[in-house]
């Protein structure tokens, strides 16, 4: 079955001091069945590691490698997302104290019956509340 992937999984992932056991076996799920993702998603993994150069946390090798690793992954970028922004999006915003950012993620969890792989906490205690699936990352 696929998931639901939002950045901070994604950067768990990328950054080997971040990498844990559970977010390997997230990621070999997203090899072997692929992963759902709102639009957003590479505009903020992409500003992540754009910010992680300016700060010095690695160079613009490491960004572009490792944007071109993420490009050989099955993840599929939902074309509804920009529909549901301004209704279920703000919805869900509103009523768990989200991000729209955030909120993207919770609803396309939602509205695709999938299990979302998240660290944001907020993004957790939301998804719970929406009985959303979660991947177990810690």
């Amino acid at each position: 079955m696929s998931l639901v992937l939002d950045s901070s999984a994604t950067l768990a992932w990328v950054y080997a001091d971040e990498t844990t056991t559970a977010i390997r076996e997230a990621f070999e799920r997203v090899r072997k069945n692929g992963a759902w993702v709102p639009a957003l998603w590479r505009l903020e993994v992409g500003n992540a590691l754009e910010m992680g150069i300016r700060r010095g946390r690695h160079n613009a090798n490491f960004r572009d490698s490792t944007l071109a690793d993420l490009k050989l992954l099955p993840v599929h970028v939902d074309p509804e997302t920009d529909q549901h922004a301004w209704g279920a999006i703000a919805s869900l915003a509103a009523l768990h104290g989200l991000t729209f950012y955030d909120a993207a993620y919770l609803e396309l969890a939602k509205r695709r019956a999938l299990p979302l792989a998240t660290l944001d906490l907020d993004l957790v205690r939301a998804a719970k509340k929406e009985r959303i699936v979660l991947l177990n990352l810690s």
